[in-house]
């Protein structure tokens, strides 16, 4: 995020906070010196008493869950769009049940507290006293002083193993306490256009901020046909994680100016009992997301504090949120992989990487920013106002295979709000080293959806390029403080960029082609790269589907190097390029393209096996067939007399291919209670059943006819 500063202190801590969360990811069993410690100097041994939340990633079949994943996020697989839920990928490729029991007896009988396996089955949570995980893992715990952040505790030497965890856990996080959420400095930074374009629309307070109105950059995407037609993200629910909060009010405040709805927002903390302080990037995450999908189910707002274990937790958490599995993911954060690579090597981000996998292959689609510093993506971590490093560099995970990553640009509209001009966005030396991040991977080799489009044998980045330049920028109304409302500015209603903004912007629009899908029985878009690249190199469908950026470049190297030579990456050009992806995206021309060939929902048939006593035997058993493979499950609706009806799930299943499945739909102790009563009395019961398949989240998909059922002793 981008408020007329070098970089707001949100999206700095929430990219620093995950250098941090990476680099203490994978320690491995042998001595390693305590990374995350620049800038900081020795107090003193820790307390000894010093609680630490610790997370320890299991040994989980990896190469399983990406073979998986593949299939069903390539069109054309037979398993294409199959996607299966939390529980079932955790139970197929998550750690065994072996190495959960062993982990979990291990650190009780050490004296760990709160010991569990998560939901995903590739990691283990726990809670130790600083002097329990001085003798677990071998090191020494002490307290450091940081100008940047205060107080923390870390390792001040190597850090193993203990025997009892080898070959079960790959790795310990949290032993480093360090909280990064400190203000950035900020400073002015000249605009290098000349205002808005197009026909905003909105309050006057609102536009007198001098950003982009969200009437124009949804008409600019043309979001416009599918809000006209309400498909405002109905059912969809979309997560965002952050390190630090929100003020309702704001939210508010911006959908009255603009004239939205508001989704219900809620927060879950991870590794926080309270809900945090607002801040600028949450904010803004949640006021563009508001504009692109105003009508979601629901917000999931994940916080947590920039210590490593909770940013880990807080990555995973809506994979483990029972009920409240989201269809879309984004995370305006992110590291240059050079640094990541120097602070874990691969094994630490093969942890984070199943994690990634697990979600797509459950059909989740996840956008994060490709970063704000151009091809250039490193930064100094504890100086986030410095320069980039002169070096090429993408940001992580945005670089990743299983992410959308998302690029900048700035554009100019017509009266009707349309794209005249865009260019990617580079704000050379009125800002040095601000651009949309983008380039080639170091880490990840090219994925199959990239071939016959992507030259290097390397992952390129970004994939899509969206609005991003602060001048204009987009409107904002922020009462937070100091990231809004500081000495340097009184006004909560201001003007912002960075992608930052393209990506929930970009991750509202998912949520409503999610949407459309639904109503026409299609599957879900999960991983939309291969979608994407499929359309790219079909000269019809592209020419459709995308805004392509043909001007400008993110090499930041002239405006961040005293010789003025340029980095050699990356320039816009016809078709994909590693400055703007694909370009932006024409979003009802994608959700047409996505209708076209998407596979359909299989069909579902119910039928009743007979001589069924229900309140004997305490279920309902209900026979469900799928015409191919399918989550399939049960439901009843009871009614007992005139009484208002209550209802009654089953478990939910999968059938890998067509076939029939008979399942119970159980009552509880206190439905039996009910109903043996109503039976005893003479009232009539009865339930009218129906079969579902279900998507990962449990949503029903499609269901079949009732078929009534009378209940009799």
């Amino acid at each position: 995020m981008r408020c007329n500063r070098r970089i707001s202190a949100a999206q700095a801590n929430l990219w620093v906070a995950l250098t941090v969360a990476l680099a203490m990811l994978a320690w491995p069993a042998t001595g390693l010196a305590a990374p995350g410690l620049t800038a900081a100097s020795r107090i003193g041994p820790a307390p000894t008493t010093q609680v630490l939340q610790l997370v320890l990633p299991l040994e989980a079949d990896d190469s399983g869950l990406r073979r998986f994943a593949e299939a069903v996020t390539t069109p054309g697989s037979p398993d294409y769009a199959q996607y299966e839920s939390i529980p079932w990928l955790a139970r197929h490729f998550g750690a065994s049940q072996r190495i959960r029991r062993a982990v979990a007896r291990f650190l009780r009988r050490s004296g760990a507290r709160h010991v569990r396996i998560d939901a995903t089955g590739l990691f283990a949570d726990a809670t130790l006293t600083s002097a329990l995980a001085d003798r677990l893992f071998r090191t020494s715990l002490a307290e450091f002083h940081a100008t940047r952040g205060g107080s923390f505790a870390a390792p001040a030497a190597g850090v193993h193993l203990p025997a009892g965890l080898r070959g079960l856990v790959t790795g310990v996080v949290g032993l480093n306490t360090r909280v990064l959420a400190v203000p950035a400095q900020a400073y002015d930074v000249p605009s290098g256009y000349v205002g808005v374009t197009g026909t905003p629309r909105g309050c006057a307070a609102g536009l007198s901020a001098g950003g982009f109105a969200p009437n124009q950059y949804l008409a600019a995407y043309d979001y416009t046909p599918l809000q006209a037609a309400g498909i405002e993200g109905q059912g969809e629910r979309v997560a965002l994680i952050e390190i630090d909060g929100f003020r309702a009010s704001d939210i508010s405040t911006f959908a009255n100016c603009f004239g939205l709805h508001q989704p219900p927002i809620q927060a879950f903390g991870v590794g926080v009992n309270q809900a945090l302080p607002p801040g600028g990037e949450s904010t803004l995450d949640l006021e563009v997301l508001d504009a692109a999908a105003p009508d979601l189910r629901a917000i999931d707002v994940y916080e947590s504090n920039a210590q490593a274990a909770d940013v880990l937790e807080a990555l995973t958490a809506p994979l483990q949120n029972p009920g409240y599995k989201p269809d879309v993911i984004s995370a305006s954060l992110g590291l240059c992989e050079a640094q990541t690579e120097e602070a874990v090597g691969r094994s630490g981000i093969n942890a984070t990487e199943a994690a990634l996998e697990e979600a797509a292959a459950s059909g989740i689609s996840f956008a994060a920013a490709a970063g704000d510093d151009g091809s250039a993506d490193c930064v100094q971590s504890d100086n986030p106002n410095a320069l980039p490093l002169p070096e090429l560099a993408v940001n992580y995970p945005a670089s990743s295979p299983w992410v959308t990553g998302v690029g900048g640009t700035n554009f100019k509209l017509n009266f009707e709000n349309q794209i005249t001009w865009q260019a990617v966005w580079n704000d050379g030396s009125a800002d040095p080293g601000a651009a949309g991040g983008g380039g080639f991977s170091a880490l990840f080799s090219r994925p199959s959806y990239q071939d016959g489009t992507v030259a290097q044998n390397h992952r390129a980045v970004p994939d899509l390029a969206l609005l991003a330049d602060v001048a204009p920028g987009d409107d904002l109304y922020c009462t937070a403080q100091p990231d809004c409302i500081n000495a340097d500015n009184s006004s909560p209603w201001q003007s912002v960029g960075g992608t930052s903004a393209a990506t929930p912007l970009l991750a509202g629009g998912l949520a409503l082609v999610d949407q459309l899908l639904r109503i026409h029985q299609l599957q879900d878009l999960g991983l939309i790269n291969p979608l994407l690249y499929r359309a790219g190199r079909d000269p019809a469908a592209a020419a459709a589907v995308f805004y392509d950026v043909t001007e400008g470049d993110n090499d930041v190297g002239p405006y961040i190097q005293p010789s003025g030579r340029p980095l050699g990456c990356c320039t816009a050009g016809v078709g994909f390029d590693e400055a703007s992806g694909w370009g932006g995206i024409d979003l009802a021309a994608f959700s047409t393209y996505a209708l076209s060939v998407q596979p359909k929902i299989v069909d579902v048939s119910l039928s009743l096996p007979g001589g069924q006593r229900p309140i004997a035997s305490r279920h309902i058993l209900a026979k469900v067939t799928c015409s191919g493979a399918c989550l399939l499950g049960a439901f009843a609706r009871v009614t007992i007399g005139h009484a208002k009806p209550f209802t009654v799930y089953s478990d939910v299943y999968h059938l890998s291919a067509k076939g029939s499945k008979t399942i119970k739909v159980s009552f509880s102790k206190a439905e039996l209670k009910k109903l043996k009563a109503a039976l005893a009395g003479h009232t009539k019961v009865s339930a009218s059943v129906r079969g579902a398949i279900v998507d990962p989240a449990g949503n029903i998909e499609r269901e079949t006819a009732a078929l009534v059922l009378a209940l009799k002793h």
